[in-house]
């Protein structure tokens, strides 16, 4: 036991400074090593198992709505990317260039993609001609770059995977409709998939994507009441489509600009399941994105017939994934071990388990230990697995409405900021002015206008005048 505590106490308390138990939690998890390249990381096979199974599960639900997968070039000329004026301005200070081929200086220099809208518009100016090319529906799995000063693993890194979906249509309101469901694709992934609440909602012009007509996001709240945005949707309406030059001849013959949607979802996804479940020792991850959902530790696996049980109910789990840790580390190490991966559930096997045709599940979020008969393993396992994942997004939406404040005046308001971390709901004018104002005097910014609107006051938080929409406030990663 002394071995499994100081493994523990390596670990900095999350209360104590959340922003160490962080970077402590994705070292010792083993999720991330640095890199000597500075601003990158290094994701190691239990990190990019999560980002697996992420890419796994969202690639199967984007197909269910006709997306196809691409791939596109890394590197964009300088020319392609002029040419839609407020995308490059709003990319300009994070990119990386290219300015040399070899030995030899390159006649036009090239980006590393911060993003690939120009290169599908490019793309699209010559793939679509007639209304019948429409729509097209395409995804891309790659890396991009963007030119970070101050970086954290996960949440903001130089080079950092993602996808990234453009499609093309025919109409606004097509546009308009991928642009929405996409964005539900994402919330429901998180909030079934990676038991993760999110708020639903529009970003103000000023936090819109550079060079769209609207963005959509989902907002989650972490444990230590800072908003992370976890995926967005834009859409960009004819805007690229006539920077670049994409028009399709409709029914009657006639020539018109296509209408566009990009969405992402990034790495910064497994920040978030850190921030969201995590505890002070260690990782816990929803028994649905988890690579390993159950660790087999035999107890006195010196001993005759053990190691062999063990081996006999890995096998009878045939619908979970499952691991069976035969090292020779101390039962106690392991359990630690365990603990700090964040592997949903452990089951311990024993001679005097053995003996009463039992073993232990413990599950990692509450710690519960549950008796099952070995005959019933697998069953019991299973809804094990279906409850904790139930359990883990309601303490999850719990935390965030326990989070969620009310401000009708401003005072009030700056005071909830100050005092309370979390969401803070208040109406808003839409005047940037105010929007401006708020951040300079609390340092929170509009997260998003929900689609669920509220009528909390009829006048804006923050100058008095008429309110036109409810957001949502906070300071965010």
């Amino acid at each position: 036991m002394a071995q499994n505590k100081k493994f523990v106490e390596e670990i900095t308390s999350m209360e104590d400074d959340f922003a160490q138990w962080y970077t402590d939690v994705v070292k010792k998890a083993e999720l991330i090593a640095y890199s000597s390249v500075k601003g990158c990381m290094i994701i190691k096979p239990a990190g990019y198992a999560i980002w697996e199974n992420i890419q796994r599960e969202l690639d199967k639900r984007f197909k269910q709505t006709g997306v196809e997968n691409v791939y596109m070039p890394m590197f964009i000329p300088e020319s392609l990317l002029q040419k839609e004026k407020d995308h490059v301005e709003g990319f300009a200070p994070e990119v990386a260039w290219v300015t040399h081929g070899g030995l030899e200086p390159l006649q036009e220099r090239m980006c590393v993609r911060p993003t690939s809208e120009t290169l599908f518009c490019d793309f699209y100016a010559n793939e679509i001609q007639s209304h019948r090319d429409l729509p097209k529906l395409y995804n891309q799995w790659c890396s991009v770059v963007r030119w970070e000063k101050t970086t954290r693993p996960f949440l903001r890194s130089r080079e950092f995977l993602w996808q990234e979906g453009h499609t093309a249509h025919a109409t606004v309101e097509e546009a308009k409709e991928r642009t929405e469901q996409m964005l539900n694709v994402y919330a429901d992934f998180c909030e079934e998939v990676l038991a993760m609440p999110v708020i639903r909602g529009q970003k103000s012009e000023k936090e819109k994507f550079a060079g769209a007509e609207a963005t959509y996001t989902i907002e989650a709240l972490m444990h230590d009441g800072k908003a992370l945005q976890s995926g967005t949707s834009h859409n960009f309406g004819d805007g690229f489509a006539k920077a670049f030059g994409i028009q399709y001849s409709n029914k009657e013959n006639k020539l018109e600009y296509v209408h566009q949607t990009s969405w992402g979802m990034t790495t910064r996804l497994i920040g978030a399941i850190i921030m969201v479940h995590g505890d002070d020792s260690g990782l816990v991850l929803p028994p649905r994105i988890a690579p390993v959902q159950t660790v087999i530790i035999p107890i006195q696996q010196n001993k005759e017939g053990v190691l062999d049980k063990a081996a006999e109910v890995k096998n009878v789990l045939s619908n979970i994934r499952v691991k069976v840790d035969d090292s020779d580390k101390s039962p106690g190490w392991k359990f630690s071990e365990q603990e700090m991966r964040g592997i949903p559930t452990r089951i311990e096997i024993g001679p005097k388990d053995i003996e009463k045709n039992q073993c232990v599940i413990v599950r990692r979020d509450t710690r519960e230990k549950i008796i099952v008969s070995l005959d019933e393993v697998d069953v019991k396992l299973e809804e094990i697995l279906t409850v904790m994942q139930k359990d883990m997004f309601d303490r999850a939406k719990a935390h965030v409405e326990e989070h969620t404040y009310d401000a009708s005046d401003y005072e009030e308001f700056k005071r909830i900021v100050e005092e309370k971390p979390g969401f803070v709901k208040a109406m808003w004018c839409k005047d940037q002015a105010c929007e401006d104002k708020i951040k300079e005097d609390t340092g929170a910014t509009s997260r998003c206008m929900p689609f669920r609107q509220e009528q909390l006051s009829d006048k804006c938080v923050c100058c008095g005048k008429p309110a036109k929409t409810l957001v949502y406030w906070g300071k965010a990663y």
